[in-house]
């Protein structure tokens, strides 16, 4: 039996698994291979590894992690969770069974892409979600595809890194209020909906609305709907809470989660989404993990 198994070996997971290695404790990880940031060229504000693709960045931890005799990377799908503290069971979806004392969820998040011709083929290049990831390097002309009310924020932030702001509505209605206020800011504000990304292998030139309307664009601030990208955390009845975007797991001090043995850390726990909050929270859930068996 392992003392953690950990469901999910990207950056959070992987860095729980490294905190746990060098305390010595058994720990297994099982990972698909399927990391959210898998379609970016390269992540960014990760100290050390700035403009490294994430697949190098995760390929070199899983090397570093061979060192520790006691960590075990598994690849495979988990499909079924049971137990409780000190006697969890995780079955895979191609039937093996991995028992452990304590769990840290960490598989994450899947987005679910809106059926626009290019948008999916640009994901994670030019159409993107966080400015402080991608935003240097993005180029002057910014899109934002209105989502939530929150998204009418978003431009007093961006205004950091380009002068030159296009609000799409995308068919949503707002405030004459807000409208006013974002045309002050120099925004310019389109009420139609998206219709195409255009795109040569991921980098767009611009889009094109339903209206036929032609916007020249370098890149497209979009924040689709999400769900987690497994079920593990349903099956423990683990309290969840509703983003703008999606679904979070809740968890408290050290990443615990609402029931006992149960950690979580990285895009499952929180609407921020980065790869240095995911890889602090994989080390504070191992934390908690490890201090939870001491008492």
């Amino acid at each position: 039996m392992d003392d953690v198994l950990v469901v999910g070996g990207s950056f959070a997971g992987l860095s729980a698994a490294l905190q746990l290695g060098r305390a010595r404790r058994k720990v297994s990880v099982l990972d698909t291979g399927l990391n959210r940031n898998r379609y970016a060229d390269s992540a960014h504000n990760v100290l050390g590894h700035d403009g490294v693709a994430p697949g190098d960045i995760l390929a070199a931890a899983r090397r570093q992690l061979e060192a520790y005799p006691t960590v075990r990377l598994i690849e495979g799908r988990a499909s079924t969770v049971s137990g409780q503290p000190d006697d969890f069971t995780i079955t895979t979806e191609t039937g093996d069974s991995f028992a452990a004392r304590r769990l840290i969820l960490s598989y994450g998040i899947t987005d679910e892409m809106p059926p626009i011709p290019g948008f999916a083929e640009a994901w994670g290049k030019s159409v993107i979600h966080c400015p402080f990831c991608h935003g240097y390097e993005a180029g002057p002309r910014w899109g934002l595809l209105y989502s939530t009310p929150m998204s009418l924020h978003a431009p007093a932030l961006y205004g950091d890194w380009t002068e030159d702001i296009t609000l799409i509505l995308d068919g949503n209605a707002i405030p004459d209020a807000e409208r006013n206020k974002l045309q002050r800011r120099g925004v310019k504000i389109h009420d139609g909906k998206l219709a195409a990304v255009h795109q040569d292998n991921g980098h767009m030139s611009g889009v094109s609305l339903e209206d036929g309307t032609k916007v020249e664009l370098d890149a497209l601030y979009a924040h689709p709907r999400n769900h987690p990208s497994a079920d593990l955390h349903e099956q423990l009845g683990l309290e969840t809470d509703t983003t703008p975007t999606g679904t979070m797991v809740v968890v408290g001090e050290r990443q615990a989660t609402s029931r006992e043995g149960v950690f979580a850390a990285g895009d499952l726990t929180t609407p921020m989404h980065s790869v240095t909050s995911a890889a602090y929270a994989g080390s504070m859930a191992a934390m908690g993990a490890q201090q939870s068996m001491l008492l």
